[in-house]
């Protein structure tokens, strides 16, 4: 496994994962991670060229496909399937494997996420904005490939979705996420979509971090 893992919470409880968003790092779940530790297992990455994991010079290095195989990696690890939470990029990405890999994880969370896009021209607009803003990400360029989009397949797929999925969006952000929330809660038959009161793009990190948390803890604990 080459990605560096943060652990904590109680040891042999449900494991939950979390994937920051681009740009962070594991310790941007540290909050959520005390305030769900009594009752789960956390564990939360680093993505590649992130934190304390690599960081390969080679842009290839840097897919979506190869985030995946990593989470695999950190999956892999655990007794029993995991609950994925992520945030932004890390959303995306939990998305992604729940399509890819139907019902490994057992549920999956996203805050302030979208699902990508259909349409090529758009997709392409967002990856040339991602590569025209890579030095405003704080991470080395070649990294930013994370973000970039070269297909439709979460958006073709999510109809395909059946593990329970829970959607965070903050009421203060960008409305496109509010907007991704509403249209994944109507396309996955098994998602719920909740607004977090006050909350901006980033609310998991200290403003908002326990309402965050509670809103994971009250979803899990419907699943059983």
């Amino acid at each position: 496994m080459r990605l560096n893992v943060i652990t904590g919470g109680t040891a042999g409880a449900q494991p939950i994962v979390f994937v920051h968003g681009l740009g962070s790092t594991a310790a941007t779940w540290t909050r959520c991670m005390e305030l769900l530790g009594p009752r789960f297992e956390v564990l939360a990455v680093d993505l590649l060229g992130h934190g304390n994991s690599p960081v390969p010079d080679d842009p290839d290095a840097y897919t979506r496909d190869l985030a995946l195989a990593d989470l695999d990696d950190v999956l892999a690890t655990l007794d029993s399937p995991a609950v994925l939470v992520g945030h932004s990029l890390g959303g995306y990405l939990a998305l992604a494997h729940a399509v890819t890999r139907p019902q490994a994880a057992r549920a999956i969370v996203v805050i302030n996420t979208g699902p990508g896009f259909r349409d090529p021209e758009k997709r392409q607009a967002w990856n040339d904005r991602s590569i025209r803003n890579a030095n405003k990400f704080g991470v080395p360029p070649q990294v930013t490939n994370l973000n970039l989009q070269n297909d439709s397949v979460v958006m073709e797929r999510l109809t395909e979705i059946a593990v329970p999925v829970l959607v965070l969006a903050g009421e203060l952000d960008r409305p496109e996420y509010v907007a991704s929330g509403e249209y994944l809660e109507r396309k996955v038959s098994s998602a719920r979509l909740q607004v977090i009161a006050g909350g901006e793009h980033s609310m998991h990190e200290a403003t908002h971090a326990a309402a965050v948390a509670t809103a994971i803890e009250d979803f899990l604990s419907v699943q059983g």
